[in-house]
Parts: structure tokens; sequence; C-alpha cells
């Protein structure tokens, strides 16, 4: 052995072998806990989505939030008036242990039926979920964002693109402040 390859030899023999651990995938199965409870809504919804629509329609409600299998699912029940109306929407969370991910399936009372689920998860405090539909015959992206939670107020904003994520058009925003129970 060269006195260079014995060099190399005792440098590498002195650096101390780096641990390739990892820390545990997060578990994200308690991210709407912050939820759970009675909130007060005022919502606004873009009366014409991806039609190059103005016009923001708004709604005062309640919004109630159920704990439902120790946290890894909930029930959300909305009710708001507003200048259409009253709306009732209804949303499922369910969290897959497996994935870490959330799936949220919407639905309303109009029509009574569940909608394709907006699949994600949250970093740092932030929700993103993402799914693909169909609106007034195109396929489109769709994103619902969870934000600015604090334990008395949180943001909910969904956005369309028709141009694969490119750009994103907001069409409903709710901001909640918790009822004092």
């Amino acid at each position: 052995m060269t006195a260079r390859a014995g060099t190399l030899a005792l440098l590498l023999c002195a650096v101390p072998a780096q641990s390739h651990e990892t820390a545990p995938p997060r578990d994200g199965q308690h991210d709407f806990d912050f939820e759970i409870g009675t909130w007060k809504t005022r919502l606004r919804r873009l009366q014409r989505p991806l039609t190059g629509s103005t016009t923001w329609l708004e709604y005062e409600g309640t919004s109630v939030v159920r704990k439902i299998w120790n946290g890894r699912a909930n029930l959300v029940e909305l009710e708001a008036d507003g200048p259409t109306g009253h709306l009732q929407v209804l949303s499922l969370r369910l969290y897959n242990p497996q994935a870490r991910q959330w799936s949220l399936h919407y639905a309303n009372s109009n029509d009574g039926t569940l909608s394709q689920p907006t699949i994600g998860e949250f970093k740092n405090g932030r929700g993103e979920f993402y799914d693909q539909e169909s609106f007034n015959g195109r396929t489109i992206w769709v994103r619902n964002v969870w934000s600015d939670i604090t334990p008395t107020s949180c943001r909910f904003e969904q956005a369309f693109s028709d141009d694969g994520g490119k750009t994103w058009e907001v069409n409903w925003i709710a901001v909640d402040t918790r009822v004092k129970e």
C-alpha cells in the first residue's frame, strides 16, 4: 500500500458514519381538529366561474364540524343565506393513514350527491387539496386551500384552473370565526 492510499484509508476510517435515519412520516390524522366546533362563516362566491365574471355573491351563516373516528374523519354542515337563497352544504373528510392524505367530499342539498373528492394534505399550517372534474362540459383542475388557521379563525378558498394549473381563478372564499360555546 502506498503512503497516499494508507492516508486515504486512515481518513475514511476516521470519518464518523453518517446516519441515514429519517424522521418518521408525518401523521396528519388530526389536521382538521382545529375546526371541530361551531363557526360563524362569511363567504363570497363568484357568480359565474371561468366566464370572466367579476360578480361576487355574499353569504352569512353557520358551520358545524363534528369529529368522527377519533379525528380520522369529520363531518361539516354549512348553512348560509345570501342573494340566491339558502345554501346547505355537507362535507365529509376522510383521512387515509397509508397515504397520509385527506379526501374531501362535498354535497349540497339541491342534488344530494357526494362530489368527487379533492385530495391532499397539510404542510406548514396550510392545507392544499386537488382534483380534476368536469365543469360546463370541460375538464378542469380544482384546488381547495385552508390557510390563516388560528384557534379562533380560518380561511378556505376554492379555485378553478382551465389551463392545467398554470393560472387559478378563486371562486369561493370563506372566513370562519369560532362561536364561543
